[in-house]
């Protein structure tokens, strides 16, 4: 049997999918909690089936789908999903099936004896790990950047402005970033089909340190973590101030009124 390669094709986008809502668009899909696998047959003949697999963190992968196809597949998406924004991030994958082949990584591409349903779902999954995890990197560096300008502004300045409203909302939205990055990449842990399968572990390792998956994702811990610490700082640098002020209210108000009943006595 010749080698065959086979193509994996990732798109994320910023929402998150409800697997259970989208089985009525997908027809037939074969669903399980950690995602949803739809078979597609080609247009022509000649064409070997593809599959499309949903994931619930926002990401869709396709496996050896044309471009065009692809892009019908997306379209149903978004009529399912109306308020769907445009996808932040594509990335492709490819897989060498070769029989007489060792299970290996070489420029980018792996290399297997047999692409099995389960292993072409395990891959599917670190694809689509490895790209929502890139957008995941593109928010938490803009919440990065911001985190800058407030903590360069306490820097210049030495306080901050008596408004905590935005700070409030600014650190819910780091922690809610924190939480998201966490759901999903729980999924980090060995999928089942692994354990079914003793190539499988190797293929798995390979495809981790290839995507740099457990790294990136201390990456983003870390930065999330320094931003929800800068930012509780300047909340707490807020809390100061606004104390401050308040004391100061306080004594000005008594002095007031010493002044007063000395007025009324002289």
């Amino acid at each position: 049997m010749p080698s065959r390669d086979h193509r994996f094709h990732a798109v994320a986008f910023l929402e998150n999918f409800a697997l259970r809502d989208l089985q009525s668009a997908f027809p037939g899909a074969r669903a399980s909690v950690e995602s949803m696998r739809v078979d597609l047959a080609m247009e022509s003949s000649s064409d070997e089936s593809g599959a499309l697999y949903l994931y619930p963190f926002g990401a869709v992968v396709f496996h050896n789908v044309p471009r065009a196809r692809r892009e019908r597949e997306l379209e149903r998406l978004r009529t399912a999903i109306p308020k769907l924004t445009a996808d932040v991030l594509r990335e492709d994958f490819t897989v060498r099936e070769d029989p007489g082949g060792a299970i290996q990584m070489a420029e980018g591409a792996l290399t297997i004896d047999h692409l099995s349903t389960e292993r072409a779902g395990v891959v599917a999954l670190t694809v689509a790990q490895s790209a929502a995890m890139e957008s995941y990197e593109g928010l938490v560096e803009q919440l990065f950047a911001r985190t800058r300008d407030v903590v360069g502004e306490l820097e210049r300045r030495g306080t901050v402005g008596l408004r905590k409203r935005p700070l409030h909302r600014f650190l819910a939205e780091a922690v809610a970033n924190r939480t998201e990055v966490l759901t999903v990449l729980h999924l980090l842990d060995k999928p089942e089909a692994v354990w079914n399968d003793t190539g499988m572990d190797e293929i798995y390792e390979d495809l981790r340190d290839e995507f740099d998956l457990t790294d990136r994702y201390e990456a983003l811990e870390v930065k999330l973590h320094s931003v929800q610490e800068a930012v509780t700082l300047v909340l707490e640098t807020a809390r100061d101030r606004r104390a401050e002020l308040l004391e100061i209210a306080v004594v000005l108000m008594i002095l007031i009124e010493l002044l007063l009943a000395l007025a009324k006595v002289l």
